[in-house]
């Protein structure tokens, strides 16, 4: 299912972990602290947990929103957009 992460870190170190993190998944960085990609709902969890231990809940937010692809083909994409085909799976498996 295909995830966006958004998150608001103060810290950069901390932030930097994060977007590691979200690489690390797989994830395309669609904005400076914007991911998006496929991920199964145990990756999704485990995910959500290695974050949780890197912020600090009192100033730090990571927001992981699922959604399905039939929403994905409605988002609307104004102004500078990301690449719609390099998070779906049609492009994803070229690379694997």
């Amino acid at each position: 299912m295909l995830v966006w992460v958004i998150y608001d870190i103060a810290d950069d170190p901390i932030r930097k972990k994060v977007s590691d993190k979200c690489k690390n998944y797989g994830l395309y960085r669609v904005q400076k602290s914007v991911f998006l990609g496929d991920l199964n709902a145990n990756q999704r969890d485990s995910l959500a947990i290695e974050c949780e231990d890197l912020i600090d809940p009192e100033v730090d937010s990571v927001y992981i929103f699922p959604m399905d692809d039939e929403s994905f083909r409605k988002v609307k994409l104004i102004g500078q957009a990301f690449d719609k085909e390099l998070v779906s799976d049609e492009v994803l498996t070229t690379f694997f």
